[in-house]
């Protein structure tokens, strides 16, 4: 029979341990050669060994962002979430807490649930009709032909999941890494004004890439290449990232008036007891984080064209609409902007080498009625303009490293949120690899 029924899958040393020793010599080379303050060497975004190291080190061993509360409201609710080789179902239990199945049938290894979300009792495979339970269990094999047949030997394999302030994060590890309960208290302050439970889907956009999914992550650090993005600039100011001495000309004036804006700002969040310090810890700790509130532009409430409320209604228990966004970036897969009028969720699940899905969700009040208290198109237009301007910019990035033309390059001050997470990445691989 099998091993124990509801461990999680163990990906550690699995692909670094079978590789010949020359291969993960040179591999092992790479990383500990990485030149600091540069762009990695090209087979880090091309190379599918170096890809399944990834998903072995990286999304195998650390919490990845899934989804939010929004998404599964009730019992026996869930969504599927591939990412590399892996896929999993991450379900809403009646005690109200998540179940995370992978998504392979203990039979035959056939896809269980093949829908990217639903609502579902039991878990019925469509191949050969095996049933679990919401929990993993197997009850119901028909026929199985084998007269000491135990279905106690043939559960779903189950992985770690778990829910902070409406956001909900899934491990496959044996081991979770134990750090995520620190993060969690650094970001939960943040974000619980905003109470996700009060929330509901306005819009779930899916985009595929044609880019590894660390220049997914390293397109998102950075604001150099904001001049990119117009209809974004007319409510978050060009300047994010930058500090004085660092101001080109042409943005002096947005300078002083981002300034005047986040002091504004600051003093709202003191009136109101909201936390707004930047906590930027990208690599000093494995579950790497940045969060801090920052102003906007114009009337300082969303992502608009004169930087109005795009919904009516205010999210949570908040006091104001005029609250710029909190913005939270995680390692190693997702970044977010909570707003008083809605919050746009951002998680990246690599396909392949050169390919990566971006998941972008929009939640608005559970009570906010399209039409009525928000127009759809105009409360995703930035950020659609935006995804598929990134996109652009990502896959330029991509076919750059294809091309033997291509040699690390040196990144600019403002981009040192870019250094930070290429610093993170590389210490985790390291210590897999260990």
């Amino acid at each position: 029979m099998t091993a124990p029924v509801h461990q999680p899958l163990n990906a550690r040393g699995k692909l670094a341990s079978s590789l010949p020793a020359e291969q993960l010599a040179e591999i092992t080379e790479l990383f500990a050669f990485r030149r600091t303050g540069y762009s990695l060497d090209a087979p880090f975004y091309t190379d599918p060994t170096i890809f399944k190291i990834d998903m072995e080190a990286i999304f195998g061993q650390h919490w990845i962002f899934a989804g939010s509360v929004a998404e599964l409201p009730e019992p026996g609710d869930y969504i599927t979430v591939d990412y590399g080789p892996y896929s999993l179902i991450v379900l809403r239990n009646d005690d109200g807490g998540v179940n995370v199945l992978h998504n392979v049938c203990r039979h035959r290894g056939a896809r269980v649930l093949t829908e990217a979300t639903g609502s579902t009792g039991n878990l019925v495979c469509g191949y050969h009709s095996w049933t679990y339970s919401p929990e993993g269990n197997l009850i119901h094999a028909s026929a199985p032909g084998e007269a000491k047949f135990d279905k106690n030997c043939f559960a779903l394999k189950r992985a770690h999941g778990r829910e902070v302030a409406g956001l909900i994060f899934v491990c496959i590890a044996d081991e979770p890494p134990t750090d995520f309960d620190e993060t969690s208290k650094i970001f939960e302050p943040y974000l619980a004004p905003h109470d996700l439970s009060k929330t509901k889907i306005a819009y779930q956009q899916n985009i595929i890439e044609e880019g590894n999914w660390k220049l997914v992550m390293e397109n998102n650090r950075e604001c150099y290449h904001c001049d990119g993005h117009p209809e974004l600039a007319c409510s978050l100011f060009p300047t994010w990232g930058l500090t004085e001495g660092l101001i080109p000309a042409h943005l002096e004036e947005v300078w002083d008036r981002n300034k005047e804006a986040q002091s504004s700002l600051e003093e709202r969040c003191r009136r109101y007891g909201l936390p707004y310090e930047v906590v930027e810890e990208l690599d000093t700790r494995i579950a790497g984080i940045r969060i801090s509130r920052e102003s906007l532009d114009g009337e300082g409430e969303s992502f608009s064209a004169d930087g109005r409320r795009l919904s009516k209604k205010l999210l949570g228990d908040l006091p104001d609409f005029r609250l710029g966004r909190c913005s939270m970036h995680l390692q190693p897969n997702s970044w977010f902007h909570f707003l008083g009028d809605h919050v746009i969720t951002f998680g990246v699940f690599p396909i392949n080498e050169h390919q990566s899905l971006v998941r972008t969700t929009w939640l608005v009040a559970d009570d906010a009625e399209e039409g009525v208290d928000y127009d759809l198109d105009k409360l995703t237009y930035t950020w659609k303009q935006t995804n598929l301007q990134d996109k652009a910019f990502v896959e330029l990035c991509q076919q750059g490293a294809g091309s033997p033309a291509y040699q690390p390059g040196p990144y600019m001050k403002s981009e040192y949120q870019v250094e930070a997470f290429i610093n993170w990445y590389v210490q985790r691989v390291q210590e897999h690899l260990a």
